[in-house]
């Protein structure tokens, strides 16, 4: 029986990421990665039922690389703006650094192949920040409002900011993103003069 290889699999990630952030989803065939990754097309079928098993597994590994990220120094014991700002830069220098996987996932989370995905699973990735926007709405710091509308005003301004396709003139640094969170948090958050929900 033949073993699974690490660097087989690495290369066919890396393969999936590059064909489909260049050519999209339909483009890019088994036959396509296989070549990408220096590999023959069976060796897909060791690790990946088929296709769609091979691009759920390439998203849901991005989006573990992801929550690893966002929660890199992670303490609950800390205010809920600073584990916001914390989790805001980790999550931009990921987005900057890694603009290529972040790519992959956006086109994934449009596409019909969203549907295939557990979102209780990916959501499980990034429990920890769940909970701490849950305790600052506990603690009426953080609007009474829906966990996805509170997500959409903090995670999407990255989403534009980061795209040097969106933001061509939007220079990435710590003052802009200190900017650039003091906004998203002023958005969720209830003010003393009577602004919140």
């Amino acid at each position: 029986m033949r073993t699974k290889c690490e660097e087989k699999q690495e290369a066919l990630f890396e393969a999936t990421v590059k064909l489909v952030n260049e050519i999209g989803f339909a483009a890019s065939s088994v036959a396509k990665i296989a070549k990408e990754a220096n590999v023959s097309a069976a060796t897909i079928y060791i690790y990946y039922k088929n296709k769609e098993d091979l691009l759920v597994s390439t998203y849901l590994a991005i989006k573990r690389h992801i929550s690893k990220a966002i929660l890199d120094n992670f303490d609950a014991r800390r205010p809920i703006r600073d584990i916001l700002e914390g989790a805001w830069f980790n999550m931009f220098r990921y987005t900057t650094k890694h603009s290529h996987y972040f790519h992959f996932a956006e086109q994934f989370a449009n596409s019909p192949y969203a549907d295939l995905i557990d979102l209780e699973e990916v959501e499980s990735y990034f429990e920890p920040i769940i909970q701490a926007l849950q305790s600052g709405i506990d603690q009426k710091i953080v609007k009474n409002v829906s966990i996805d509308i509170l997500k959409a005003f903090i995670y999407y301004p990255i989403v534009v900011l980061s795209n040097a396709r969106m933001c061509k003139d939007f220079e990435i640094g710590d003052e802009n993103m200190k900017i650039a969170f003091g906004l998203a948090w002023d958005a969720i958050t209830i003010h003393s003069s009577g602004g919140g929900v």
